[in-house]
């Protein structure tokens, strides 16, 4: 049998890529081996359409937000399993000055949609730092991406469309028409190939132009009886429900030490910084690390390599996955049929990088 695409990864981007394509009707095989540790598997799922130090809008929001929704929506009623959690975010104020801050901007008719109220006073609380108010966002929550990987990768197994095995460059043949894999007994065939691999593209000869900006980042899960689970608290950290009074703290970045080791100074930033939020003591239970494929641009880098128009890449949605995926994954599978690729995730913009090779 000939596939119409071998896709290599199944993270976050590659399963819901894998499960978009299969949905079109597409015949497919992934490549994929489990990785406890994968960034997919260690983030908290949060979507959040007002991020960073400034919370400005997150970029697109207003397209992928709604679709990532539906999307999951979907796949509960497919899959027969919950894995979207709606929760408002609870960004709360440090100061005075940060809540003047976002009084004025709460006023951007852009952020209308996602702001649900401006709480300039919350009443005095003896577990949660609110003395300055806070912020609530709405069109946000969570996806159990675990649940929902597991749930995919059982799909393709009954399909038999997964490789279970890494994939090696070198056994791998482009030519103008066809992508041809050698496994030892045999070879696979498709028409065309596409990385979904996130930051191990750093070392993907198509691809090792791009300009990937990998960084780690750590988590904890905590345990406390204290705090409310109708709500994300969001201050310098996220404190995210995950049942049973656990919760998931991050996310700390970190540039300078792309590795997998756990670091007691995450630990020590991320409980100093919990405790910037909760009054009450907590356990942390688990501590966990993953490496994020994130781009200098901070945009995702989706599309076919200049010379080898069969050889894709879906990859670059850093912290931004969950959110960013089902949308650009719908974008990169109506390309194939004449669309257009979102400008600012097509590769293409980075052409110079590859002539300057």
């Amino acid at each position: 049998m000939i596939y119409d695409f071998i896709l290599v990864g199944h993270g976050l981007a590659g399963g819901i890529l894998a499960r978009t394509l299969s949905q079109q009707g597409y015949r497919i095989a992934v490549f994929d081996t489990y990785k406890a540790n994968a960034a997919s598997r260690v983030a908290a799922g949060l979507i959040n359409p007002l991020a960073g130090k400034r919370f400005a809008k997150s970029w697109l929001a207003e397209k992928l937000v709604p679709f990532a929704i539906t999307f999951y929506q979907q796949m509960e009623q497919e899959l027969g399993i919950r894995v979207w959690h709606p929760l408002p975010i609870l960004k709360l104020f440090s100061s005075v000055e940060e809540q003047n801050t976002w009084m004025g901007k709460s006023s951007n008719p852009t952020l209308h949609e996602f702001i649900k109220k401006v709480h300039v006073h919350l009443p005095a609380s003896e577990v949660i730092e609110q003395e300055f108010g806070a912020i609530e966002i709405t069109q946000s929550g969570y996806v159990d991406v675990n649940l929902l990987l597991d749930s995919l990768l059982a799909e393709l197994v009954n399909q038999q469309y997964l490789v279970k095995m890494p994939f090696e460059y070198e056994k791998l043949q482009v030519t103008p028409n066809f992508v041809t894999y050698s496994l030892e007994n045999n070879t696979i065939k498709a028409q065309k190939i596409v990385f979904c691999e996130g930051y191990a593209a750093i070392h993907n000869p198509y691809f090792n132009w791009l300009p990937f900006s990998p960084n780690k980042g750590e988590v904890l899960e905590i345990k406390t009886d204290n705090l409310s689970a109708e709500c994300i608290y969001n201050k310098a950290v996220y404190v995210l429900p995950i049942g049973a009074n656990r919760f998931k703290v991050g996310a700390t970045y970190n540039w300078r030490e792309i590795n997998e080791d756990l670091s007691v100074e995450a630990l020590t930033e991320l409980r100093e910084r919990t405790g910037q939020i909760v009054k009450k003591p907590f356990e942390v239970t688990n501590q966990a690390v993953g490496i994020r494929p994130a781009v200098r641009d901070r945009r995702p880098l989706i599309g076919w390599h200049p010379m080898h128009p069969n050889v894709g890449i879906f990859n670059g949605m850093g912290s931004k996955g969950v959110m960013m995926a089902p949308y650009l994954a719908s974008n990169f599978t109506q390309n194939l049929t004449g669309g257009k690729l979102e400008p600012e995730a097509d590769i293409t913009r980075y052409l110079k990088h590859l002539i300057s090779i």
